[in-house]
């Protein structure tokens, strides 16, 4: 018996299905290596994007690649949907990352600069009068 309940080997879709879930998980997991996510909020938040943008991106993304390339020949469909859900997951996860980041970092800009006072005319200056000038 399989992963999928069925008596015998899987089927080409069925290790299309494995290859984008596996591919999408792994392109997250991988992504913690170059920006960690500050919480955990955070942490769910970017697993989740990659992950469907892993299963949604994914055959599209492996495609290219491939055929960007050439290995268009030389590779099966559930390697395809591994490289690409892989790729696109890890695009996800990057892209949320740096957009944080600029948000925060845009967020703590606008709090340390100080709000401006409204600028009104000034009254004219007149010159003092000094007690020898009346003599």
């Amino acid at each position: 018996m399989n992963l999928f309940g069925q008596s015998g080997a899987l089927t080409e879709e069925q290790w299309i299905w494995l290859a984008k879930i596996s591919g999408a998980v792994s392109g997250s997991a991988v992504s913690l290596v170059y920006m960690l996510p500050k919480g955990r909020r955070e942490a769910a938040i970017r697993f989740v994007v990659g992950l469907i943008c892993g299963m949604i991106f994914g055959g599209a993304a492996g495609v290219k690649i491939a055929e960007h390339l050439t290995l268009n020949g030389s590779l099966g469909q559930a390697e395809l949907m591994l490289m690409g859900s892989a790729a696109a997951s890890f695009a996800a996860w990057t892209a949320l990352g740096f957009f944080k980041r600029f948000t925060d970092k845009m967020k703590n800009q606008d709090s340390l600069v100080p709000p401006q006072r409204p600028v009104f005319p000034q009254r004219p200056v007149l010159p003092q009068r000094n007690e020898s000038d009346e003599h």
